[in-house]
């Protein structure tokens, strides 16, 4: 493309290949945003339709694009795609099923492999370099039905668990492989090369595993608020994990994955951070990587005589023959289901990433013929179609099948509802809401804000809806559903209330906005007052929090359970919540309860099959009363959720009557939920009777005590002796 200038004018010579960024860069957007629509309509995956456009586009096709003028974006997409598969990877399904993919790694790696070694020796005759090379290059598969998963909402499904997991082992393995025989055909494969190798891939590992996780924490507590900070953030450390591990003598798709894994416990899945990850890999970088690796197909090579096709044909068939063998038998050896074998076989059966830089190394070296580059490429291009279309039938049977096996939940569909009053406290309760949302759910969550009716009440309405708007742009940038409200009553207790009834609320969420003063200030009210009243009308879930740092920066989250919790009739309700809590936020789980109670957890998590990694520790009757043992177990940057109950209840006991004071002295820098389990909603047939009065409450508090006095002059007595 050349600019003329003529007569004052701005002339543009067109001329193709394209070499201006800008009007390459305009045709591949119209390419991503057009390409799946109009293949879509016969039934093509849009992954695909993105390859046929890059091969129409590039230099095999029509020569439009310039070789090279995308690398960079395609680069970055292939570091995209295994950075997601690391960051979307539920750890504690890969570290339970860790086994599994070693196994599946093992058979996609030693199939391959020898199937590949007998068909280059006995069958195309290649040398012993070659044959090591193409065979290895067999082993390796590349994760680019993934996308297909992840829509169909099945990444957290065993089988997609065991297949990531064993393609970054495969890989590993053949680009260490790789390296060996760079290293034998440059003559350098001495003692020196092993221990650089070990001692580079070593400390490239420890650094992205554990240096990585450190800073992301220190980063994300220190920079609050500015969310476009966050996501240049990850993208920086992604990208230098890529270049780490070039630098260790391994391909960046290695550090890229690890990277995904090392920042996994810090990125909740349903938060605004991964939301626009998520966004910006799948609208930019994934197209511009599937639009790169069409260009490299030249379909041509089936023209060129007859060995050319059948090396084409063999390398074909022989990659995807070996990979359905090691999807065939990890079925066997686990008893998988067809529908998961198939999905195994569609997202290991792709070949592109890492086959396009073994086979160019090798071609580049001299290892290998132009025939088998060739026949490399069209391997990429059926390897890639086969493992779209295998990826998108099974994993939709497979989608259903998960679907019918949800356990039924009681009661109607969940409604959070969130009321605000302080804007600084508006996103962390947001987040929160969205974060324990059930993600199969339809209804939004409602944002609440109650203006009390008197002679400013207009006013205040005006400053009100100002407030909601941030609150509905900050979830809006979750993709998550938000319905604002906004109530004139006589005071926030009743606002919420009959908010609450209205919409069939299911689920409170509360700011404490101070938990130091001696009246234990709540919500912009009195706590003593407001959270009385709103816990005398609301007898559904409510959660009092008090958030001090972000929640993804949490390693550990301790969850206190006091007596006889299990028999209230919200006990599963916010304990599917809190686990939901604990996998969002990636943070390990502590129960502390009694031993019936702990009892009581086990049984749900194996009735609703919730795979989790949970620690319990028992605690006695009296353990909870001024949280001195628990305060030794829990540090400023763990997440505190302590289980309180309302009063006439089977949990209740006196001294959760002063437990807002009692967590301000020992947890003045901790997050902290307080819960109150839903109730049985308590009719008062006499004018004037209020809860308090159909309690014991008084009597257990005098005998509380009591007690405490007694053991006062115990101490005493032996401090004596």
């Amino acid at each position: 493309m050349m600019t003329v200038l003529k007569g004052g004018f701005l002339l543009l010579d067109i001329s193709l290949p394209l070499k201006d960024p800008v009007p390459i860069f305009s045709l591949v957007l119209f390419i991503i945003l057009l390409a799946p629509i109009i293949l879509r309509k016969f039934r093509i995956p849009s992954i695909i339709g993105l390859i046929i456009a890059g091969m129409a586009i590039g230099d095999h096709g029509f020569k439009i694009i310039e070789k090279g003028s995308i690398d960079l974006f395609g680069k970055a997409g292939l570091l995209y795609i295994m950075f997601l598969a690391g960051l979307e990877l539920d750890m504690t399904e890969f570290r339970k099923n860790r086994h599994r993919s070693l196994v599946f790694g093992a058979f996609t790696f030693f199939i391959p492999l020898i199937l590949g070694y007998l068909v280059c020796t006995y069958w195309l005759h290649f040398n012993f370099m070659a044959t090591l090379l193409v065979s290895s290059m067999f082993a390796t598969h590349t994760l680019v039905a993934y996308p297909l998963a992840s829509r169909l909402g099945i990444t957290k499904n065993e089988a997609v668990t065991v297949a990531v997991g064993g393609t970054i082992i495969t890989d590993t393995a053949v680009l260490l492989i790789l390296a060996i025989i760079t290293g034998a055909a440059a003559g350098n494969l001495n003692t020196y090369f092993w221990i650089r190798l070990g001692v580079s891939v070593t400390v490239f590992a420890t650094i992205i595993l554990w240096i990585f996780p450190m800073i992301g924490r220190w980063f994300f507590k220190k920079i609050k608020d500015d969310k476009t900070s966050h996501f240049i953030f990850v993208l920086a450390l992604v990208f230098l994990a890529g270049f780490l591990a070039e630098l260790a003598g391994v391909e960046g798709i290695i550090g890229a994955f690890l990277a995904g894994l090392a920042l996994n416990q810090l990125i909740p899945h349903t938060s605004t951070l991964m939301n626009r990850i998520a966004f910006v890999g799948n609208a930019l970088f994934i197209p511009f990587f599937l639009i790169s690796v069409g260009m490299i197909v030249d379909l041509r090579v089936l023209l060129k005589g007859q060995e050319a096709l059948i090396i084409a044909g063999s390398l074909t068939v022989m990659a995807l023959f070996s990979k359905w063998l090691a999807a065939f038998f990890t079925q066997l050896s686990f008893g998988y289901s067809v529908p998961q074998r198939n999905v195994i076989f569609g997202l290991s059966s792709a070949h592109a990433a890492a086959t396009i830089a073994v086979i160019l190394i090798g071609f580049n070296m001299g290892i290998i013929n132009e025939n088998v580059l060739n026949g490399t490429v069209l391997l990429i291009l059926v390897t890639c179609l086969v493992g779209s279309f295998v990826t998108e039938n099974a994993g939709r049977r497979l989608a259903i099948v998960e679907a019918e096996r949800k356990p039924e939940t009681d009661g109607g569909p969940e409604r959070i509802l969130v009321p605000v009053s302080n804007p600084a406290r508006i996103e962390s309760l947001l987040d929160l809401a969205v974060m324990i949302k059930d993600p199969g759910s339809q209804t939004p969550v409602y944002p609440l804000a109650v203006v009390q009716d008197d002679e400013e009440a207009k006013e205040k309405i005006h400053v009100t809806n100002k407030m909601m708007e941030a609150a509905v742009m900050h979830a809006a940038a979750t993709e998550s559903h938000v319905q604002s409200i906004t109530r004139v009553d006589l005071n926030v207790a009743d606002g919420i209330s009959r908010a609450a009834k209205e919409l069939l609320i299911t689920d409170v969420i509360l700011g404490w906005t101070d938990k130091t003063s001696t009246t234990d200030r709540l919500f912009g009210s009195i706590f003593g007052t407001t959270l009385d009243n709103v816990l005398q009308s609301v007898w559904e879930t409510v959660y009092v929090c008090d958030f001090h740092h972000p929640m993804n920066a949490a390693k550990k989250m301790v969850l206190a359970l006091p007596r006889n919790t299990e028999y209230e009739k919200g006990f599963v309700h916010y304990l599917q919540k809190m686990l939901i809590l604990a996998k969002q936020i990636g943070a390990r789980l502590v129960i502390h309860c009694p031993e019936k109670t702990k009892v009581a957890v086990e049984t749900f998590l194996q009735y609703a099959k919730i795979n989790m990694e949970v620690t319990f520790k028992p605690i006695g009757a009296t353990e909870l009363e001024d949280f001195q043992a628990l305060s030794k177990e829990v540090s400023s940057g763990d997440l505190l959720v302590v289980v309180s109950a309302r009063k006439g209840t089977l949990s209740y006991t006196a001294f959760q009557e002063h437990i807002p004071a009692r967590l301000g002295r020992y947890f003045r820098d901790t997050n902290i939920i307080l819960v109150f389990p839903e109730q049985i909603e308590m009719d008062y047939l006499e004018a004037g009777v209020q809860p308090e009065d159909l309690t014991l409450a008084p009597i257990q508090e005098q005998l509380a005590n009591l007690n405490k006095l007694g053991k006062a002059f115990k101490r005493i007595f032996k401090g004596k002796k």
